[in-house]
């Protein structure tokens, strides 16, 4: 998306550099791999954010910090960010590799039961579609710490805070009112959960207006006009994902993506509340959610959206 505002000539060049920065792997499991073999939407794609690579240590405790789902209907020309909580209690598929049988956990423990990485996206992809019955067109892996890299590069991003919120990481104090926060300052913020009035919701909700927020900064500044700047960017991006295509070419996937604007960016909350079982914390879905994944796989979500505003987050 951040380079589709470059346009013309200058699109097929910078998506060829960055094509050449990303790390290309098989992400998605067999059993949630779509056959759509082309660009004409509706599409659907997986995006894990975590702060490891795929060569991290697979005995090390990985969870996937970050679970979208992101929704562009047929046009091509607006997307939905549909964020899965973290705690959602889910049936995970067994992990023979890492001796989980299958059963009963939270949706973030299949990044971990899969060996984080490579591994632990496939059996979180797997997971995601015997919840929901989507088959996704492409997959990412987002390592937090090129994205922080690329907002500096971007000069800094402006949040605005709804509410008064320390950091459990830095202790530093976020006060309410809009800021610009560089890329450490940004990503502490959009991953803050605790002392929020809706907890992780909240956080899942930042970390969508995160997103728009970068869009905002290049589609708003000369950035478009500096293309030394707005390749630092991009390299810096493409450094930390690791992506499938499921075999489309990456140029191709990027050209097809050069009409959304930031301001087409809608969030979705899946319908669901938290609740303590066994004294531990859990997220369980809501009626609602099965029509959310009704509307996905009739291509409908901007008619669920209008019937549906409390699941619709503001960005």
């Amino acid at each position: 998306m951040l380079i589709s505002g470059a346009g013309g000539a200058g699109l097929h060049m910078l998506a060829n550099r960055y094509d050449n920065s990303v790390l290309k792997e098989l992400l998605l499991d067999p059993a949630a791999r779509g056959d759509r073999g082309d660009v004409t939407g509706p599409l659907n794609y997986l995006l894990v954010g975590s702060d490891e690579r795929p060569s991290a240590d697979p005995g090390t405790d990985q969870r996937s910090d970050t679970i979208m789902i992101a929704h562009l209907p047929a046009g091509l020309d607006r997307a939905y960010l549909i964020s899965v909580p973290r705690d959602l209690l889910v049936e995970i598929p067994p992990a023979p590799a890492s001796g989980w049988p299958g059963g009963a956990d939270k949706i973030n423990s299949a990044f971990q039961y899969g060996g984080g990485g490579q591994g632990g996206t496939r059996l979180l992809s797997a997971t995601l579609t015997r919840l929901t019955g989507i088959r996704f067109d492409g997959a990412a892996l987002v390592n937090f710490a090129g994205f922080q890299r690329a907002i500096d590069l971007l000069g800094g991003v402006r949040m605005c805070v709804d509410t008064p919120v320390r950091s459990i990481h830095t202790r530093h104090e976020f006060t309410a009112g809009c800021h610009q926060m560089n890329g450490a300052r940004a990503l502490d913020y959009a991953r803050q959960r605790y002392d929020l009035p809706n907890g992780d919701f909240d956080r899942q909700r930042h970390q969508q207006q995160l997103l728009r927020a970068m869009m905002d900064k290049v589609t708003t500044t000369d950035m478009l006009r500096n293309p030394i700047r707005l390749d630092q960017v991009i390299r810096a991006v493409g450094s930390s994902f690791t992506v499938d295509t499921n075999g489309m070419p990456l140029e191709d996937l990027i050209f097809g993506l050069r009409r959304i604007r930031s301001d087409a960016l809608r969030g979705i909350q899946l319908p669901s509340h938290a609740e303590t079982i066994d004294e531990v914390s859990y997220v369980l879905l809501e009626e609602p959610a099965d029509t959310l994944f009704d509307s996905l796989h009739a291509a409908d979500l901007d008619t669920w959206a209008h019937q549906h505003p409390q699941w619709v987050n503001r960005l």
